[in-house]
């Protein structure tokens, strides 16, 4: 078995006690691809961001940065600009050929909300080494908007890997070939290369900014909020627009995104070299995402994109980044955008789902 796991294999896992929880596991928490992930009980506000490093636990480590503790068991709110450390309701005992990966779900993102995972022993964040064993940690930093979550919220995943599983230049070019993973030709160097759209709306709208002063948004409400209350429009000016420094921006690609059956994709990240900005929090994409046998036709790739110390220009067809290619390990029983609650198959410009679409 080589590649990245498949709903079945993730399945087994828990069967076999290499995925354990505090709670049962939930059917709907195994994705085509993918595991979420839940939120304990308590978070931990914390005065800096750490990794505890080799030899170091984290739970031995909390004395050192811990402020007070949040009880999650009934709500509670994360302010933004504040550090976070919570305890996962999963743990694992990973066999000794199989690591993992995890990332923040598309809607964490959409939300500005950066959430990364820590393990004991780490020196990575979000990176989980071959046969660990223990529990897992959100680091999470709201950083847009104040939130409120609760014991069970899933707002991270996590994407199991036996051996190499990346496609090559070469092998990624033949798929592009006979199954055309975006619908147009374009750059591949390391994954294939996509851009920002911003010419596509018919009034020009090509993506959102987070204002600056806003209420709280409550993670379990959805399509609750209106949009006007905590984005401001962007509207298109010649096809290009100038990012503020520190402003978070909703955008959207030029391209249209298919992940076939027996692959699955994640959105590498930015390169200094390509500008002041850092492109995305949200970055799997699983089996099926776009793919026109699970309802997709093709799916934009939505970019949280926060602009650094410079204003910069961005143009459309510029391109912000890749999607790098894995092979799964099995084909999932099902896809993305099938028998699942997909929020965004088919999607195009769109913020998260806790946000109203028909204002």
């Amino acid at each position: 078995m080589t590649g990245v796991c498949s709903n079945e294999q993730i399945m087994l896992m828990v069967k076999k006690g290499e995925v354990t929880a505090s709670l049962p596991v939930e059917s709907d928490q195994i994705q085509p691809a993918s595991l979420d992930l839940r939120l304990g009980d308590v978070a931990y506000r914390m005065r800096a961001s750490f990794l505890p490093g080799q030899q170091n636990r984290v739970n031995d480590r909390l004395a050192d940065f811990m402020m007070h503790q949040v009880d999650l068991s009934s709500g509670a709110v994360l302010e933004k600009g504040c550090v976070y450390l919570v305890p996962l309701a999963e743990k694992l005992k990973l066999p000794d050929n199989i690591n993992a990966v995890t990332n923040a779900k598309s809607s964490t993102g959409r939300v500005d909300l950066l959430t990364r995972t820590i393990v004991d022993n780490g020196h990575e964040f979000d990176s989980i080494h071959n046969g660990y064993e223990g529990p897992l940690y959100a680091e999470i930093y709201p950083r847009s908007f104040s939130v409120k979550v609760r014991s069970g919220l899933r707002l991270n995943q996590i994407r199991f890997r036996c051996g190499a599983s990346i496609l090559s230049d070469a092998e990624l070019r033949k798929l592009h070939q006979r199954r055309g993973l975006m619908n147009r030709d374009t750059v591949i160097d390391q994954g294939i290369g996509f851009s920002v759209d911003l010419e596509h709306d018919a009034h020009n709208l090509v993506g959102y900014r987070a204002k600056p002063h806003t209420n709280i948004i409550d993670l379990d409400k959805i399509g609750y909020y209106n949009p006007s209350d905590y984005w401001d429009f962007i509207y298109g000016l010649h096809g290009k627009i100038i990012l503020d420094p520190g402003a978070f921006y909703i955008l959207v690609s030029r391209e249209f995104v298919q992940i076939p059956p027996k692959y699955a994709a994640e959105m590498a990240p930015y390169l200094a070299v390509a500008g002041e900005f850092r492109v995305h929090y949200a970055g799997f994409f699983d089996p099926g995402f776009g793919y026109h046998k699970a309802g997709g036709h093709g799916s934009r790739a939505v970019l949280e994109v926060r602009c650094h110390e410079v204003p910069f220009v961005l143009n459309h067809g510029q391109v912000l980044g890749r999607l790098v290619y894995e092979h799964m390990a099995g084909v999932p029983t099902y896809l993305y955008g099938q028998d699942l609650s997909s929020n965004y198959q088919g999607q195009g410009l769109k913020l998260s789902k806790h946000f109203k679409t028909n204002v």
